[in-house]
């Protein structure tokens, strides 16, 4: 191969797949968003030690709990989520 040619193959441009269409995120999800972006940017500035997260899925069936926390944090995290499930209860009534 020349060095023409092989310039050439260097310089060829490879087309980025066709962009997919942008969704539409209902304000549920819109919300769940907006939450893990703040606690993002909370955790990013070093102002959180401990997190749990419980996620249900779409269909209401599955649920998961994720944590990390620090040694000791952890009675704490449980106390939070049962507040939080207190609260949340008495709301929906």
């Amino acid at each position: 191969m020349n060095k023409r040619s092989q310039q050439a193959d260097e310089a060829t441009v490879v087309a980025f797949p066709a962009r997919l269409a942008p969704t539409v995120a209902d304000e549920a999800v819109a919300s769940v968003i907006e939450v893990l972006q703040e606690q993002l940017v909370l955790a990013r500035e070093g102002k959180l030690r401990s997190v749990a997260v419980v996620s249900v899925s779409a269909d209401g069936e599955a649920i998961g709990t994720q944590w990390s926390c620090r040694k000791g944090d952890l009675t704490s995290l449980i106390g939070k989520l049962t507040v939080l499930t207190h609260d949340m209860m008495a709301s929906r009534e």
